[in-house]
């Protein structure tokens, strides 16, 4: 079967509930918004493929409830994550405060390349604003200097960009470690090259002589 793109993202949304993780999946994925308000059970995912730099990359986003009761599976899905966007609602305080539960479990899971960012939704609900963008923005460089924007799923901002950039965030670290994977073989390669070729001095019978691997081997 032919391949059908050069890489697999695993990206997790992860936040307390309400905070419209679900509303953001289905504006990337479908370019669609719905007011209607339906917990997420469980865990739930969609798969996009884009084109960055002239890679095809398979996005696969999945939107974690955020409900306490579902707490214990969201971590189970941590390792595999190449991306993680943690989201707050800019019209919750609280859900911004808790962030610091969810890094703490992105933290304590995740690998160590793993890419995240911080996203403040509805940011189209200025009127209705307790989380100014200037505190998202310090938060965020305080806690692992993580990249950040204010999207809204309703209004259509930043969502696309959003994943766009985690994606390329997560593209390049891919490529630095299949490269840094490279050349550790290459370096293993070279390093076995020169233990076959080396000589031995060894004893035998009370008189030392040079030896090749090969012959310790035989």
């Amino acid at each position: 079967m032919a391949k059908t793109h050069d890489y697999l993202f695993k990206v997790l949304l992860v936040g307390e509930t309400g905070v419209g993780k679900t509303s953001v999946l289905l504006r990337f994925f479908q370019d669609v918004f719905t007011d209607t308000f339906i917990s997420t059970i469980g865990i739930d995912y969609r798969i996009r493929t884009i084109d960055l730099n002239g890679k095809i990359i398979k996005l696969q986003i999945w939107d974690t409830a955020g409900q306490e009761k579902f707490r214990c599976i969201t971590p189970l899905y941590y390792r595999e994550a190449l991306g993680i966007m943690l989201v707050y609602d800019i019209t919750n305080e609280k859900s911004f405060e808790n962030l610091k539960g969810w890094i703490k479990n992105v933290e304590e899971h995740s690998s160590w390349y793993v890419k995240t960012m911080i996203l403040g939704n509805k940011c189209d609900m200025n009127h209705r604003r307790q989380v100014s963008r200037v505190r998202g923005e310090q938060f965020a460089k305080e806690h692992g200097n993580r990249k950040f924007m204010e999207i809204s799923a309703k209004g259509n901002l930043n969502v696309e960009e959003a994943f766009i950039t985690l994606a390329m965030d997560i593209l390049l670290i891919s490529q630095v470690i299949s490269m840094a994977d490279l050349s550790l073989t290459s370096r293993i390669s070279h390093m076995m090259l020169m233990i076959s070729k080396q000589v031995f001095q060894v004893e035998l019978c009370g008189n030392f002589r040079a030896i090749s691997l090969e012959e310790l081997v035989d």
